[in-house]
């Protein structure tokens, strides 16, 4: 049998295109997608064996969606050999926060919740994988990542969760940042993705002994033109692609960044656990993955133990 890989956030971007390499590569792929009608355009537009995919609806923000789809994807007795947390949605302008039907920040409830959740309750499948080194892998960003140039700009501002309090008071409205702060749309995105990689370095810390299971997380380079920016004004989609490929060469084709995260699921020298897989800001013709550290707030230990039982709260763990 073909190893399995669900991909959420399958039907555009990254994820299509991780799709399409790892179909290339032999695996079958359940692309965990909100629209199926999408998903399933993509498979024809790109020429995908659509005989090697499954699509199933899934609703990051809405938690009885996740638990929904998790049913579903036990119904269909596919196997699970890797798990790619990759939807994410970039809304940055709200004016005031559009909450998911639990009552938190959208950002956060999508992207870091519905993720943390969707993990927890397909681990126990995943380690229980024939493949050796099964792998759960999450789509990092560098603006959540403030070791690096691209996590200190201060626009709106960088990624930070404080002290946890807008959590430890329940993240329901008026509450609306993970810090207790007033709203700010951009933050509460970059704070969710810097929750995202502090929860793979913890199911690292927790799991990776016992279940042989690689956490890793990566940042295939700035892809400036997908449907994650669909949210942005029309102008800054026309510069920001620009700007990347001429200005700070950081710009990868959609198709690059799906062949980049089909290796850290499926390629030999990927199997490290608890590493964040770069491939650097500049791009350079050839150049391999390395492990890129990851800032103090990103590996703090203690925050990161704090958060996962703030987040079992909130998904009801």
């Amino acid at each position: 049998m073909a190893p399995t890989v669900i991909i959420t956030g399958a039907s555009s971007g990254v994820g299509l295109y991780a799709t399409q390499a790892l179909v290339s590569r032999g695996w079958h792929v359940v692309m965990a997608c909100r629209d199926l009608g999408k998903a399933n355009r993509a498979v024809q537009e790109l020429r995908i064996d659509a005989t090697h995919v499954t699509p199933l609806h899934i609703d990051l923000g809405v938690q009885t969606s996740v638990r929904a789809f998790v049913d579903a994807f036990h119904a269909s007795a596919l196997p699970l050999d890797a798990l790619v947390c990759n939807a994410a949605v970039y809304l940055p302008r709200l004016k005031e926060p559009a909450r998911s039907p639990e009552g938190y920040e959208i950002s956060v409830a999508t992207n870091h919740f519905g993720h943390f959740l969707l993990c927890r309750l397909l681990l126990d499948t995943l380690r229980s994988s024939e493949r050796p080194a099964p792998r759960l892998i999450t789509l990092g960003t560098v603006t959540a990542n403030s070791a690096e140039f691209g996590g200190k700009v201060p626009i709106p501002a960088p990624a930070d969760l404080g002290d946890l309090r807008g959590l430890a008071a329940g993240f329901l409205a008026p509450v609306a940042m993970i810090d207790g702060k007033p709203f700010k749309p951009g933050k509460a995105y970059k704070d969710s993705k810097l929750c995202n990689m502090m929860m793979s370095r913890e199911f690292h810390r927790r799991y990776h002994q016992d279940t042989g299971v690689i956490f890793s997380t990566l940042y295939p380079g700035c892809v400036a033109d997908t449907a994650l920016f669909r949210d942005t004004p029309a102008l800054f989609r026309t510069i920001f692609p620009w700007f990347q490929k001429n200005i700070t060469k950081g710009y990868v084709t959609q198709a690059l960044s799906g062949e980049r995260v089909a290796q850290v699921v499926a390629d030999a020298g990927f199997e490290t656990s608890g590493v964040h897989w770069s491939w650097g800001n500049r791009q350079r013709e050839g150049r391999a993955a390395f492990a890129q550290p990851l800032s103090a707030k990103a590996s703090d230990d203690a925050t990161s133990a704090t958060l996962w039982t703030l987040s079992e709260r909130m998904v009801g763990l």
